[in-house]
């Protein structure tokens, strides 16, 4: 008899489960989703309540297609994609797909690839669940709606790159990270003066400890803390009170998906991306529970093997049994927390996965650990020379607790860590052996700019996004070029501080390194610009109580309380009313501020964004006389802060050196960044050298460099053979082919035989690349991996003609004219080859301006 069908989401799932369901069971991968909304005319039905109108994409028919005829061949079909709404999306999508009756074929779902959870699972199957669908379905043509109307109004009206584009909730993340920065950039440090008081004294050993003792609160000037200073000298200290009381600390609930990226982020230095990757690993082998969840529940059957592990390892009196309570109330589908399938297990074998899992381990350990237990002891010193006393605070760990297994890190956002250390024994009365009195110059921090983690936290404390949006969020805002991810090098400041020793105060001026920053999100120009536009057209869909609202309307269909269709309803027919009205009445948006006026030329300086990015201008565009001058700002500059003076440096440009071997060396700033030009050669500046601090002599060794660089390795039929390193990795270049080199190679000591299979084999691909070409058309037909295909310039457009099954054969192909190509061109490109016609004779002036020209 056939088997059973399960199907799963991945291949590496398919096989863990397969080996614990044994041969009644055939499982295998639908690969994530194996359908999505049509992208001609959004694939939504606007005139139907917002029925979408799904496509099997080209990726995915050789995998649908697969599953169809094993699922002709099974006894019965099983569901057992992802406990979340997007898992059940793809069991209904492929439900419907593969002809089976939702109400009818079983659905599957467990928290933990294990052998008990998934034959609980098969055991008690489930139908498909509308309702998690329908609230899944709302939100992707909720975010359908935003992004496919909104993007077009940025390409109208900032139009800087076709790659713009909105969404609902990455556009409030590029807002929370817009503020920040203007939050930093308008902050204004204040200084004020802290007061540190050393002593010594004997610990139980006899031998002297010095300890730190701070004095009353912050001190606004330097005069007011050198009389402070002053008034202490020949003092005697005196200890007028002593308080010892218990203290506990307890430890952090178990991981979810946001405090599993936050503290992977700390701990580990993982980008939010990184973090899941590995998590879904770790899942898909059977390592850990599910790894999309906003709940900090375990499961009894945990919290079993979570105590067996601590007493058996630590010892009885470690072992303090928690139930977390969420704070959220919109927790989701998925029960528990992240944690360990098998707490015997303390490892794994995957290199990578190790750090993440061993991080989870411990935290799921350390969650049901006794409290961490200490002794605090506050000392009153009093002074004999003025009524104000100091304060010295010391801890003792009695118990370490939980602390023998896991602390919590914490974000810059929650204030320095304490820095508390242990006092010596005082009494009452005692004398105190006075060292030395500071007041060091302190200055307030505005606050820090976010990881991606704390934008995370950020994120979920709004209650905007769920589990599965956080990581694709903060990639689709990086990959838009609305936010960066970079360092920050620190500038010296200069501290005072002033230092009371021997009865003598003596002044000392220091310089500290401030405002380093490491992994932080900067918003580039670009991001600023479109959020100010996107602000002030559309309040609604940037207001973060709107976009958390949202997500709540999502939660409340997955509860089945509301119609998806009624609640998409509700938010698209205002909203495409703003859009109507900011495409007809908004003007276009340039981010432009006036930096001042050109001493030289007495003309206008502005900063504002252009075609290839941000950029300062001398002179208006207006004036038909004399073309403004333009010049590209530095990567670590922006619109909003750069100077007048900073401004005029980038005119510097392009900046003659000298010359070289008979040809003129100069440097200027590119499209691509700063480079040296050499005659007609171009050497790229190493990333974040400033092109005004190259001379001649560094000129000339970036050149040299260059030059040994791109030396002959080898010849190959009489032609020389290069290699370099360029924006897609390593390559060689041999005639006008750039071939890459895979990892398979080693790239440094290529061999006279590995650049000859090399070029063999990009020989051979190209051969059979191309079916027929017209290079001064820039025309060709070409095989592509998912069949024939027709490119033109740098489109990629199909091949048309034969209605709409019908497909041209290899043969036929071959015979198609250049004119029946256009003909395919044209139906995809409107106008693609239709000549430019002056609308006046004197438009074709060089000096007349392309504009005055249109297509017919």
């Amino acid at each position: 008899m056939s088997k059973n069908l399960l199907i799963v989401e991945s291949p590496a799932k398919a096989k863990t489960i397969e080996k614990i369901l044994g041969s009644d069971f055939e499982v295998t991968s639908c690969y994530g989703h194996i359908r999505d909304l049509e992208k001609d005319d959004m694939g939504i039905d606007l005139n139907n309540n917002y029925k979408p109108r799904y496509k099997v994409p080209e990726d995915k028919q050789k995998v649908v297609k697969e599953l169809k005829q094993l699922s002709k061949k099974a006894k019965e079909v099983w569901l057992a994609s992802d406990e979340d709404r997007e898992g059940e999306s793809i069991s209904w999508h492929l439900a419907e797909e593969l002809g089976l009756d939702p109400k009818q074929t079983k659905r599957i779902v467990f928290h933990e690839i294990t052998a008990p959870a998934i034959r609980k699972a098969v055991e008690n199957p489930r139908r498909i669940n509308m309702d998690l669908v329908n609230a899944q379905q709302a939100r992707r043509v909720l975010d359908r709606l935003v992004g496919f109307e909104l993007s077009p109004v940025l390409w109208r009206k900032i139009g800087m790159q076709r790659s713009l584009s909105a969404g609902r909730v990455q556009s409030v993340a590029v807002r929370l990270i817009v503020e920040r920065e203007r939050e930093i950039n308008n902050f204004t440090p204040v200084s004020s003066y802290k007061i540190e008081a050393l002593f010594s004294a004997n610990d139980i050993n006899g031998k002297p400890v010095v300890f730190k003792a701070d004095g009353p609160d912050k001190i606004a000037q330097q005069d007011a803390a050198e009389k402070f200073l002053a008034s202490c000298m020949g003092a005697k200290y005196t200890v007028s009170d002593v308080t010892v009381r218990p203290a506990k600390r307890g430890p952090a609930a178990p991981f979810t998906t946001s405090t599993l990226q936050q503290e992977a982020s700390r701990k580990l230095g993982y980008g939010v991306s990184k973090t899941m990757l590995l998590a879904q690993r770790l899942y898909e082998s059977g390592k850990i529970t599910y790894m999309r969840t906003d709940s900090i529940n375990l499961s009894e059957t945990a919290m079993q093997d979570v105590e067996k592990e601590i007493k058996s390892s630590y010892g009885n009196n470690y072992y303090q049994p928690r139930k977390f309570k969420n704070k959220n109330d919109s927790v989701q589908e998925a029960h528990e927390a992240i944690r360990p399938t098998y707490m015997e297990n303390h490892t794994v074998e995957d290199e990578e996965g190790r750090r993440l899992y061993d991080l989870i381990w411990k935290r799921t350990i350390a969650s049901q650990m006794s409290d961490a237990e200490f002794e605090k002891t506050t000392a009153k010193i009093s002074m004999s020379t003025n009524r104000d006393n100091l304060t010295a605070t010391g801890e003792v760990m009695k118990f370490d607790g939980f602390l023998k297994v896991y602390n919590e890190s914490k974000d810059d956002e929650d204030g320095e860590e304490d820095t508390e250390g242990i006092l010596p024994p005082l009494t009452i009365s005692q004398l105190l052996d006075f060292r030395e009195m500071r007041a060091t110059q302190k200055f307030t921090r505005p606050a820090p700019r976010y990881t991606e983690a704390s934008l995370v936290k950020k994120l979920e404390e709004l209650g905007i996004g769920r589990p599965s949006t956080y990581a694709p969020t903060i990639t689709t805002i990086m990959k838009r070029n609305y936010v960066e991810k970079r360092d920050k090098e620190g500038v010296k400041r200069e501290v005072s501080i002033l230092k009371l020793k021997n009865d003598e105060i003596k002044k000392e001026v220091i310089a500290e390194n401030t405002g380093a920053e490491k992994g932080k999100l900067f918003p580039t120009d670009l991001g600023m610009v479109v959020t100010d536009f996107l602000k002030l057209h559309f309040k609604k869909v940037m207001d973060y109580s709107f976009t958390a609202q949202i997500e709540e309307e999502f939660d409340e269909i997955a509860e089945g309380k509301i119609k998806w269709n009624s609640m998409i309803d509700d938010f698209y027919k205002p909203f495409h009313s703003t859009i109507e009205q900011t495409l007809e009445k908004a003007e276009r948006a340039k981010g432009e501020r006036e930096l001042g006026t050109d001493p030289e030329t007495g003309k206008k300086v502005i900063a504002r964004m252009g075609r290839f990015g941000p950029m300062v201008q001398i002179g208006e565009s207006n004036n038909e006389e004399e073309k403004p001058r333009f010049a590209r700002l530095k990567t670590n500059q922006s619109i909003e802060t750069i100077t007048l003076n900073e401004a005029k440096e980038l005119f510097k440009l392009p900046l003659s050196l000298g010359e070289y071997e008979g040809k003129e060396v100069a440097v200027n700033m590119g499209r691509f960044g700063p480079y040296v030009r050499w005659g007609e050669d171009f050497v790229s500046l190493p990333r974040g050298e400033d092109p005004l601090s190259v001379d001649l002599d560094r000129a000339i060794g970036l050149i040299t460099e260059k030059q040994a660089a791109e030396a002959p390795i080898a010849i190959y039929e009489g032609q020389p053979v290069t290699k370099g390193k360029g924006r897609f990795g390593p390559f060689i270049k041999w005639k006008d082919l750039f071939i890459n080199v895979p990892r398979a190679y080693n790239f440094d000591k290529l061999t006279k035989q590995d650049v000859e299979e090399l070029i063999e084999k990009k020989l051979e691909k190209e051969s059979n690349r191309y079916i027929q070409q017209w290079p001064s058309e820039k025309i060709s037909i070409e095989n592509g991996r998912w069949g024939p295909f027709i490119r033109f310039g740098k489109k990629m457009l199909k091949i048309i003609g034969k209605g709409e099954k019908g497909k041209y054969t290899p043969e036929e192909l071959t015979h198609l004219s250049l004119d029946e190509v256009k003909k395919m061109i044209e139906a995809q490109v409107p106008d693609a080859f239709a000549k430019k016609i002056c609308c006046k004779e004197s438009c074709c002036q060089k000096k007349r301006s392309k504009k005055s020209c249109r297509k017919r």
